[in-house]
Parts: structure tokens; C-alpha cells; sequence
């Protein structure tokens, strides 16, 4: 078997971020559910505009890593203008760790590239069968 590890550099989103349209691994934390009260996209774990302590906070703490793309600018499903923020598959805006938001993105990674010796992270249309073939005849049976 083939060795295709691949080193992750994670980069603190409270000290730099991606260039815009770039695609990342994102590494995000809040709480699931989310507080009921607080609206979407909206600071979490604030009631009526008073902060929640930590025993009164709803929903479990996480941190996970997802696929998303960094970019200056984004409007929403809503027509919201989201600037310097996280967009996933989904249209979920995420900002930076720090400013107001119920989930936030603490850091930062590159995608690796694509198997196979390419340099690409991706490959679109005409170009996906060849590079497939190519990735799976450098290192069959991966």
C-alpha cells in the first residue's frame, strides 16, 4: 500500500486568514443543540442580552473539522452580507473565533492535494476520469 499521509499545518484564525475563494479544512467550535434563543448566525449563549454562565449554557461544547471555503465576501440565502467569514456545502456562514457568532472558526488548514502526485487540490469536468486513472495507477490498490 502506498504511503499517502499528508502533512496538516493549522494556521490560528485569530492571527491570519486564507485568501478569498480558497477551499480549507476548517477546524470550528460551539454548541450543539444551540441555544434556542439566540438567532441564527447570532452570538451564542447570551439571553435577553445577558451572558449565560457555564452551568446554564445549553448544549454540549464541540470542536470538529469540516470542509469550507474562505471569502471576503458573502451574501447570504437572506441577501445578509457576510465579510471575511467560512462558507460550507451548505451556505452556513462561520466566522473567525472571537467575533460574534454561534459557531466560530478557531483554525485554519490547506486542503492537501489530490492523490497521485498532482499538484491540484481540484480537478473539475473533462480532467476527472484522467486524473482518477492516474492517481489509482500511481498507487493501485489504495
Amino acid at each position: 500500500m502506498a504511503n499517502l499521509d499528508a502533512v496538516v499545518t493549522w494556521v490560528d484564525a485569530r492571527s491570519a486568514l486564507p485568501s478569498s475563494g480558497t477551499p480549507v479544512a476548517a477546524a470550528i467550535t460551539g454548541r450543539y443543540p444551540a441555544d434556542s434563543d439566540a438567532e441564527p448566525g447570532g452570538p451564542s449563549g447570551t439571553e435577553s442580552g445577558t451572558a449565560l454562565g457555564s452551568d446554564a449554557a445549553l448544549g454540549e461544547e464541540f470542536w470538529l473539522v469540516r470542509p469550507m471555503y474562505f471569502t471576503t465576501l458573502h451574501f447570504g440565502e437572506d441577501g445578509t452580507e457576510h465579510r471575511n467569514c467560512f462558507v460550507d456545502s451548505d451556505g452556513v456562514v462561520r466566522l473567525p473565533y472571537g467575533l460574534p457568532s454561534a459557531e466560530t472558526v478557531t483554525h485554519w488548514a490547506e486542503l492537501p492535494t489530490l492523490p497521485g502526485g498532482m499538484t491540484t487540490r481540484v480537478v473539475l469536468g473533462e480532467g476527472v476520469q484522467s486524473a482518477l486513472q492516474n492517481a489509482w495507477n500511481a498507487h493501485p490498490g489504495t
